[in-house]
């Protein structure tokens, strides 16, 4: 018997090499998975999702790992780090609806773990995650930045391992934040592609983003071996140059159009 993996997106693909180290152990990679969704359809499908999993791990006894968010939606509004046990605003939909269903699974009786991740990065990521986004915007030239934002990235190799080694240690009925506790201004991410790229691109600023940080002080404490992972200030770096590598990413630069 191997772990079910619920769905068949960017993160349910990296987590097929576990599968077979985690029986009784069913995971929810699907649903709304872009930021900016508001759609109250794509909310309630995904909540009644969760809810027919849950109510069938608490018949089979099975653990249901759930992923939420660790991104501005659900931290943006915290003053301090963003913490598993504090309060929490969320101050978006898409973090809002997040923070709801955590309370649902909390409440359901299954035995669960909530995985609230950062921005993941990797090989054919979704076209609207944040770094697929801004290659196709240096490959036209402009690139749209909004003021103040920053994303904690971490590579989704990582998140894969970290998730293996919670299963491996049997934690569940906690909610860990699974990020690299370093959020980087968006600017400094366009930065760095350019220099690996050899681009220069126009930018576009908007908006006001919100500053944010993400306690890892429980996911070190649970995972230790995240001290292996390179979490640092300038970890984004190695984390773009992985996507950018052509042996693991041969398409990484889309063609503009």
């Amino acid at each position: 018997m191997t772990m079910e993996i619920v769905g068949r997106g960017f993160l349910a693909r990296n987590l097929r090499p576990i599968a077979d180290r985690h029986p009784r152990t069913v995971v929810l990679a699907a649903g709304v998975s872009c930021a900016h969704g508001t759609s109250a359809h794509d909310f309630a499908r995904e909540a009644d999702l969760l809810r027919e999993t849950a109510d069938r791990c608490r018949a089979t006894g099975s653990r249901l790992v759930f992923f939420s968010t660790a991104a501005t939606g659900m931290y943006g509004g915290v003053a301090g780090l963003g913490r598993e046990d504090g309060a929490v605003v969320p101050c978006t939909p898409y973090g809002a609806h997040k923070f709801g269903l955590e309370r649902r699974l909390r409440e359901s009786g299954a035995e669960h773990l909530i995985l609230r991740l950062g921005h993941l990065v990797g090989a054919r990521a979704p076209a609207h995650q944040l770094v697929p986004a801004l290659l196709r915007q240096l490959a036209r030239g402009v690139v749209r930045v909004e003021r103040g934002a920053a994303r904690d990235l971490i590579d989704v190799t990582d998140t894969v391992t970290v998730v293996d080694r919670l299963l491996e240690r049997g934690v569940h009925g906690e909610t860990v934040n699974v990020v690299s506790g370093h959020a980087v201004p968006v600017s400094d991410i366009v930065d760095h592609l350019e220099e690996r790229l050899g681009l220069s691109a126009r930018r576009e600023y908007y908006g006001e983003g919100r500053q944010y940080g993400v306690s890892v002080e429980k996911l070190t404490r649970l995972v230790p071996e995240t001290a292996l992972l390179g979490f640092s200030p300038t970890y984004y770096r190695q984390v773009l140059d992985a996507c950018l590598d052509p042996l693991r990413c041969p398409a990484a630069l889309p063609a503009a159009s």
